[in-house]
This record gives structure tokens, sequence and C-alpha cells, in this order.
């Protein structure tokens, strides 16, 4: 591509990320741009196969485990887009890789995990974003922007696929009173 970009749609669960890439996908597809949509593997919330919104919006999409399959497997392509690139060990780096090639790539994400800390990929790739597009959702507390995602129910590791039933979309004001509340019970 002439001009490539690098979009990122990132923010807290329910933000509307992957809604805003597949709507950006689509315009590709009228330019007759040769697309193709990665998902990590291990998440299977609505589709084994298909980025799935939480409204039911649905793609068709290539399952992967780690970023180097995406430089494998878009080498035909000019558009590359990724949902949940948080989950793909080594997709910042392979993204990276494609980018500088000359092609488009298309990103949504957290970009914080629900402690909050930043997330390695996406922390890699923002400083090579041509459009970082920061997707609030409604705090599920009261109806101020969220941009932080509690984890409801205590489990190990970073990364834990789940939908409404494990997480919730916090604003800062009741983030930091959910998490000061959590605080004090444990001591």
């Amino acid at each position: 591509m002439k001009n490539p970009v690098f979009k990122i749609f990132t923010g807290p669960m329910f933000g509307g990320k992957t809604t805003k890439l597949l709507a950006s996908l689509e315009r590709y597809k009228y330019q007759k741009k040769k697309i193709i949509l990665f998902k990590p593997w291990i998440d299977e919330r609505y589709s084994k196969q298909d980025v799935v919104t939480h409204d039911g919006q649905h793609c068709p999409s290539c399952l992967i485990k780690r970023g180097e399959e995406i430089v494998e497997k878009s080498k035909l392509y000019d558009v590359v887009a990724v949902d949940e690139v948080f989950m793909i060990p080594g997709s910042a780096k392979a993204l990276i890789e494609i980018f500088t090639s000359g092609k488009s790539i298309l990103v949504s994400s957290l970009q914080l995990s629900s402690k909050p800390d930043p997330l390695p990929e996406i922390k890699d790739i923002l400083p090579y974003a041509t459009h970082i597009e920061i997707c609030p959702a409604v705090c599920s507390m009261c109806d101020a922007d969220a941009h932080y995602t509690r984890r409801k129910i205590d489990t190990d590791g970073v990364v834990q696929v789940g939908g409404a039933e494990m997480y919730e979309p916090l604003c800062f004001y009741h983030y930091n009173k959910v998490v000061d509340f959590l605080n004090d019970e444990r001591n």
C-alpha cells in the first residue's frame, strides 16, 4: 500500500472495539483490498471461528496461537486485522514487521488488564500507531464513561477469556472505590 495505516481500537470490555474494527474492515472491502482477520485460538466466547461482537455482528477469521502465524498467513493480503491482540504472544513484533513492509494494520484490544496494568502486546505497538481510538464503555455502576475493566471473579492469570459473567466496565471513581473495598476486605 502507498500509505499504510496502523489503527488501534482500545479501551475496556464492552466499549465497542470489535464493532469499530469490523466497520473499518467493511470500508477496505469496498475498496477491493485483500483483507485477513485473525483472532486468538483461546477466544471461543461467541464462536470458535468467527470474530463476534457482543451485539452479534460477526466476520470469518483465522485462528492463531502466536504472532509468527500472523506473518506467515498474511503474505497475500493488503490489510491485516487482529481482534484481541493482547491474547496473542508475539503479535506486537509480527504486526510491526508487517506494517513496516507496507501493509495496513487494524487492531482491537484491551489496553489494561483488570489490575490495571498495561498489556505488553498493546504497549509495544502503540508507538507505531497512525490512529488510536479509545473506546470507553458505560460504567456498570453509573452512566459515566468507563475506561477500566474489573474482573468480578478472582482467578489467576492475566488472560482469562470471558464476558459479562466475568467482567464489568467501570469509571475511574467506581474502579478505585471497588479496588479500595477489596483491599480493605483482604487486610
